[in-house]
């Protein structure tokens, strides 16, 4: 079991930056990839951004490239996301997950966190 508590989601104005952490916890050995998803109202959850278990190779969805960083910590207790120039657009609930495959798959991550919410005002 993998547990992931996500912090840092706050009201912003467009063109704003905020860093999202997730920490982790559990038994770890099969997760491949730590991932950001995102669900606005609604709208169906997409992947954001995704590190996979080497903590160097990273993907991003076309929305957000140049914009957010992800990042892990040296320990792998921890996940960033690092969002700058932020949008309207960008207004979600931000959720931390860990999965055994490097995707944007939902399906491909049977952990989640409870989510942090991220609104951008114009």
């Amino acid at each position: 079991q993998v547990e992931l508590v996500e912090s840092g989601g706050d009201s912003v104005q467009t063109g704003g930056s905020l860093r999202l952490s997730c920490a982790v916890s559990g038994d770890t050995g099969s997760v491949r990839s730590m991932g950001w998803f995102r669900q606005a109202p609604g709208k169906q959850r997409e992947g954001v951004a995704a590190v996979y278990s080497d903590g160097i190779n990273t993907m991003y969805a076309d929305p957000v490239k140049g914009r957010f960083t992800i990042s892990q910590d040296a320990g792998k207790n921890a996940v960033f996301l690092l969002m700058n120039s932020l949008k309207p657009e960008d207004t979600a609930m931000y959720y931390c997950a860990a999965g055994r495959r490097w995707t944007f798959r939902t399906d491909d991550y049977p952990y989640w966190g409870q989510g942090t919410q991220v609104t951008v005002s114009s």
